[in-house]
C-alpha cells in the first residue's frame, strides 16, 4: 500500500510539473510574439546582439520606462510649424548635404522632445523610439550612423541618411490630423507617387530659406 501511494505521489508530481513546464512554455511563446509584434526588427537586431532571454528583458524594460512618459500627438500648429522646417531641410541639401543631413538630425530630436520624449543620449532615445514606433526606428538609427561618419560618407550616403529621416519625420507628424499637403512634401513630378523632387539634381527650381535667401537647384 505504501508502494502504491509513493508511486501515485510520484505521477502527481510529474502532473503538475509537466503542467507548470506547459504553463511556462505558453507564456514564453506569448511574451516573445508580443515583443516580435512590438518592436517588430529591433526584436531580431536585439536578439542578434544580447541573446533572447537578455534581449526579451531589454525590451521589456524598455517597454514599462516608455510606458511612464506623456507622450503625445504634435498639435496641428507644431506639425505645420516641423514640416516647414523639414523642407527647408531638404532645399537645402542642394548646396550643403552635410548641413542638411545634420540639420535633419537635430529636427527629429526637437520633434521627439516635443512630443514628450525625454532628451538623453542617441543610444537611449532610439531605445525609447522603439517601444512604439519600432517600424521606422531602424532608419533613425541608419541615418544617425552616416551622420556620425559624415566626415567620410558620400553625397549618395548622405541623401540616404536623409531619406531614413525622412521615414522618421513621417511618423511623427502622422497622428497630428490631416496632413498639410504641401508642407509635408513638395509636390510629386512626372506622375510618380511618393517622389518628394528634392533628391533629384535635374530639377530647376527656387526655394526659399530659413534666412530668406533663395535657393537655385541645378
Amino acid at each position: 500500500m505504501q508502494g502504491d501511494n509513493t508511486t501515485f505521489i510520484v505521477i502527481v508530481a510529474a502532473i503538475v510539473v509537466l503542467a507548470l513546464l506547459a504553463v511556462w512554455l505558453v507564456t514564453r511563446r506569448k511574451r516573445t510574439a508580443h515583443l516580435r509584434d512590438t518592436f517588430g526588427e529591433e526584436y531580431d537586431r536585439t536578439v542578434k546582439e544580447h541573446g533572447r532571454s537578455d534581449a526579451e528583458r531589454n525590451l521589456e524594460e524598455r517597454e514599462k520606462r516608455v510606458s511612464d512618459f506623456q507622450i503625445r500627438p504634435l498639435t496641428i500648429a507644431e506639425r505645420d510649424r516641423f514640416a516647414g522646417q523639414w523642407k527647408e531641410v531638404k532645399a537645402l541639401f542642394v548646396d550643403s548635404p552635410q548641413e542638411a543631413m545634420l540639420r535633419g538630425d537635430r529636427l527629429l530630436a526637437d520633434m521627439m522632445q516635443t512630443r514628450g520624449f525625454p532628451m538623453s543620449d542617441f543610444d537611449r532615445r532610439y531605445e525609447d523610439l522603439t517601444v512604439n514606433h519600432g517600424k521606422v526606428a531602424h532608419h533613425y538609427r541608419e541615418g544617425h550612423e552616416i551622420a556620425e561618419r559624415r566626415a567620410e560618407a558620400t553625397t549618395e550616403e548622405m541623401r540616404r541618411a536623409l531619406k531614413n529621416y525622412e521615414q522618421l519625420f513621417d511618423e511623427l507628424v502622422s497622428d497630428a490630423g490631416a496632413e498639410p499637403a504641401a508642407l509635408i512634401h513638395d509636390e510629386k513630378r512626372d506622375g510618380q507617387p511618393g517622389d518628394t523632387g528634392v533628391w533629384h539634381s535635374d530639377q530647376v527650381s527656387t526655394t526659399q530659406t530659413t534666412l530668406g535667401q533663395p535657393i537655385q537647384r541645378g
